[in-house]
């Protein structure tokens, strides 16, 4: 036995291993890792002539889009959300911060919620809003949709108020358990699935 510990078949399988490892260059491209070395190879060229990188005679290349890009924006008790899109504004307002259990009645929290909601009206000039209210999947499907269309029209009333303009249309609608952004299977998930939805498009 040597100073290993290991028979001599073993410990010359072992040296001839290491041996092999210390000689083996790692490619550039496998190297990764802090410290590790950058590939300094130049990338590879490209003909802009080749047949491949051709249109057809006639074909014209897509018009230019701007692609859908989403905001969110959401206090650290999930009690409020905004979504900002190149499309819509959303606020996103929890059924408990406007109202108490199985009420439609506004409480005293929800006047600067709403208010906030007024003055992002008034700044972009919407002149169309839509109002939807939601519930979880508690009680009778029939009940949920009446509750949330209650809620959907009281925060619609205290709206009309804030933004004091006559030349606003309203689209109000109580979807009830439709359309839930959470599990309906935890008290949080129920929790987020309750609110009422005020939401106008970017411009106008």
């Amino acid at each position: 036995m040597n100073r290993t510990g290991w028979g001599p078949a073993v410990a010359v399988a072992l040296s001839t291993a290491l041996l092999v490892t210390a000689q083996a260059p790692v490619p550039a491209r496998a190297q990764s890792g802090p410290g590790s070395q950058a590939d300094t190879r130049p990338p590879v060229k490209i003909d802009g002539s080749a047949h491949g990188l051709r249109m057809r005679p006639g074909a014209k290349l897509a018009p230019g889009r701007v692609l859908d890009i989403k905001s969110v924006v959401e206090t650290d008790d999930g009690g409020e959300r905004r979504e900002d899109t190149n499309v819509d504004v959303t606020f996103a307002l929890q059924a408990e911060v406007l109202f108490d259990k199985d009420s439609a009645t506004l409480g005293a929290a929800a006047d600067k919620r709403i208010r906030t909601i007024a003055d992002e009206v008034r700044k972009r000039h919407a002149t169309t809003l839509r109002v939807f209210g939601f519930t979880d999947n508690l009680g009778s499907a029939e009940h949920g949709v009446e509750l949330s269309k209650q809620r959907a029209n009281a925060v619609q009333r205290q709206l009309a108020l804030d933004v004091g303009s006559s030349g606003v249309t309203y689209q109000i609608r109580g979807y009830g358990e439709d359309y839930p952004i959470a599990d309906n299977s935890s008290e949080e998930g129920r929790r987020r699935n309750r609110r009422v939805e005020v939401s106008f498009p970017t411009r106008g």
